[in-house]
């Protein structure tokens, strides 16, 4: 793949190890005096994350991959329903060049909308080759053949994330530091903590909690009585770690109890009815409303909001008070599992759909990706620019580039279209000399990357990171049990549809019902919910769950 100067502009940070990429500076140029790129425009439709529509060569490093290539994005982001959004493309049977349709994957790969990769990766993707070759069987569809890329393969030695992007109890700072930074465990101890402080506030207006329900969102509302149990994310199940039996949980009394602990919080009129009608959008602005005190979610779901409001804090110092911070929190104080083990997801990635006008052109930009330097590129940017190597070897960032490195940077930049999305060494890689791909990761930037009011909130805790605040996870080979693949149209699939409807149904009547009629609306919901085959769904993962256990042997 031509790779020009603009890319090897010391992005590699000098004295960082690339000899996994293709081609050398040299061959580099001989390649583009004798054979110019013609530039072309590919569609990109993006349905998991929430940012302004733009082409990809309207950001630096959008603008550096096109120089090296001659291709450049046309991206645009989901507004509205995603289901929606995927039936018109069906229907019309007409797609964008590339796509990321996330939770809707399963309906491009029924309707035939993605074109097989392997002769593809074969002759244009030796780097694709080397970064997911390790994991080719485990992105095989039932016909052997790869129809898409996921983006949580791990390259090089595992580095763990010091901050929290994956599930917590998050809560405004400014609580914790009035009630004299109190070691929160329990669900119980967290709900006294948001009602004492808004009834100390009554002036405010404050809304003590919200719930994310929207679409295919509506997880971050029915995972937490998993979390709660004390157990990670692995979907629709909890696996048992002494015999690997899978169980459903969303009509156990793990279930039952969290949304009873709801419909008291909505009782008090603690908890925003909203939640259930509002969609994503609102609810982000919500979060940087400063009037809600707390909410379960994942790190990665809200960092739109979180980063904003961390932006108004560096500008800002008294805005600390409105940044979240998150609790490991469970029902009885027993050991979390908030924190995601190592696992490849494998049901869900990128696809060249049967619309692309060049697959091969696409191809081979995607397998430009994931060289060495154009890693570094996406993650960490330009050396000089946006982060710099010490004499050791090791990358890091100044604190004015820390400062400078705010949402509308990344925006312009390009980190916010290249740091996820895309084919790459996903998080907790690092690079061959020991770097972190994701500087978040780095222990040098990460430091570096905190304010006074954060160092301040994590010493009142005794700990130096976000995750040293939770338990280590345990090793789970079949992590994430949601990652294994199901057919569109399998039992295990019209299963998970039918279920998401029967919660979606019961769970806004069970939040909001009087507590008095709490248990009548209940034994309806375990009524409906009882009509579904879940036993064998139980049975199937279960098995699933198995054999992943022992391919990891």
């Amino acid at each position: 793949m031509v790779i020009t100067a603009a890319c090897s502009n010391n992005n590699n940070g000098g004295d960082t190890k690339t000899s996994n990429s293709t081609n050398t500076p040299k061959e580099t140029a001989a390649e583009e005096t004798t054979k110019p790129v013609e530039k072309v425009t590919f569609s990109y439709f993006n349905g998991v994350a929430a940012a302004k529509d733009t082409n990809s060569n309207e950001t630096t490093i959008g603008k550096i991959l096109e120089d090296q290539t001659g291709v450049n994005f046309k991206i645009e982001h989901l507004v509205g329903d995603l289901n929606t959004k995927i039936g018109t493309m069906i229907a019309s049977n007409a797609y964008p060049d590339v796509m990321l349709p996330d939770a809707a994957i399963d309906k491009i790969l029924d309707a035939g909308a993605f074109i097989a990769l392997d002769d593809l990766i074969e002759q244009y993707g030796p780097n694709i080759k080397r970064v997911y070759g390790s994991y080719f069987n485990q992105m095989k569809a039932e016909d052997g053949k790869i129809y898409f890329l996921p983006f949580s393969n791990t390259v090089g030695e595992y580095i763990p994330d010091p901050n929290i992007n994956q599930g917590a109890f998050w809560i405004q700072r400014r609580v914790l530091k009035e009630a004299g930074y109190p070691e929160i465990k329990t669900l119980d101890a967290y709900f006294d903590l948001i009602k004492n402080f808004v009834e100390k506030h009554k002036d405010e207006d404050l809304t003590g909690m919200v719930s994310l329900t929207h679409d295919w969102r509506f997880f971050a509302t029915s995972n937490p009585p998993n979390h709660l149990a004390g157990y990670p994310n692995d979907g629709n199940v909890i696996v048992d770690m002494t015999t690997f039996d899978a169980k459903t949980y969303a009509a156990d009394d793990n279930t039952k109890r969290w949304l009873q602990k709801l419909n008291e919080l909505n009782a008090d009129n603690l908890f925003d009815k909203a939640s259930f009608v509002d969609n994503y959008d609102q609810y982000l602005a919500k979060l940087t409303s400063h009037k809600v005190v707390g909410f379960f979610d994942y790190g990665w779901q809200f960092s739109n909001a979180q980063n904003a409001l961390k932006d108004a804090a560096k500008q800002d110092p008294t805005q600390d008070d409105f940044v979240y911070f998150p609790l490991p929190v469970t029902f009885d104080g027993q050991k979390d599992q908030y924190l995601d083990p190592p696992g490849f997801v494998k049901n869900r990635g990128l696809g060249i759909t049967k619309s692309a006008k060049d697959p091969a052109r696409i191809i081979q930009y995607l397998d430009n990706l994931l060289t060495d330097e154009n890693q570094i590129l996406q993650r960490w940017g330009i050396k000089g620019d946006t982060f710099e190597v010490d004499d050791k070897g090791r990358m890091y960032r100044t604190a004015e580039q820390i400062v400078k490195i705010d949402e509308s940077f990344n925006e312009k930049f390009g980190f916010k279209y290249y740091s996820w999305n895309w084919p790459l060494y996903g998080n907790g890689s690092s690079l061959p000399d020991g770097n972190s791909v994701a500087p978040g990761l780095q222990p040098e930037v990460f430091q570096m990357s905190l304010t006074n009011e954060d160092k301040t909130i994590l010493e009142k805790y005794g700990v130096k990171t976000y995750a040293e605040l939770f338990a280590a996870p345990d090793d789970r080979p079949w992590y994430p049990a949601w990652g294994i693949p199901k057919e569109q149209g399998s039992e295990q699939q019209i299963w998970e549809t039918k279920k998401d409807e029967i919660t979606k149904k019961y769970f806004p009547k069970l939040v909001l019902a009087k507590p008095a009629d709490f248990e009548k609306v209940w034994t309806e919901y375990i009524t409906a919910f009882g009509k579904l085959d879940t036993a064998a769904y139980e049975s199937w993962t279960t098995t699933e769950v198995k054999k992943l256990i022992e391919a990891a042997k």
